[in-house]
């Protein structure tokens, strides 16, 4: 598989640090080598706040992303910081919901969801994070292509070991919302 390095952004509290661990999880479970790395503003809420993950077959050297292949913008200054640094040829996934602007670069894959409206719609309020996760999941590993690294129900494995005991409640939504994900055209 070609390494696969994502960049999830957003604001603290949409949950773009949980979505970049259970793919982190899924890589780990799928027997990859994998990195996480959280970064975020000091406030509690409403902050800056992404994360760097990295999955290869291979030691990983460093892991920051610098050159994505895979974005996941949840907001716009999320997009703006970040879809410039994104290689030519790679995947871009914005929530379509919250960010009105068009990437201008014709050289990525981008995709428009409306996570933040689909997961009021659903009864999934709070879980666009993972219905964005799905989408990823349908473009990277569905395929099976040179980025695939996982399987569906290695993700719903990872989904188990990220979403803690006292929200045990919350791991069945968490698995229909990247089901939706997954199902988008």
């Amino acid at each position: 598989m070609k390494d696969l390095n994502i960049v999830f952004a957003g604001f603290g509290g949409q949950g773009v640090l949980f979505a970049g661990k259970a793919l982190a999880y899924a890589g780990l479970i799928a027997g990859k080598e994998i990195s996480w790395l959280p970064s975020y503003g000091p406030e509690m809420r409403g902050g800056t706040a992404n994360c760097s993950v990295c999955i290869s077959d291979q030691p990983i050297g460093s892991p920051l992303v610098t050159a994505p292949n895979v974005l996941v913008a949840m907001n716009l200054p999320s997009l703006l910081r970040f879809i410039d640094a994104v290689e030519p040829g790679g995947t871009v996934i914005i929530d379509s919901s919250l960010v009105e602007k068009q990437v201008e670069r014709e050289d990525l894959q981008v995709f428009y969801v409306p996570a933040s409206a689909l997961a009021e719609e659903n009864g999934l309020a709070g879980l666009a994070n993972m219905i964005l996760v799905g989408k990823l999941f349908q473009e990277i590993c569905a395929g099976q292509g040179q980025l695939a690294f996982c399987t569906m129900e290695t993700l719903n494995q990872a989904l188990e070991k990220c979403v803690p005991p006292h929200r045990a409640g919350m791991l069945d939504l968490n698995r229909k919302a990247a089901a939706l994900g997954a199902r988008l055209p």
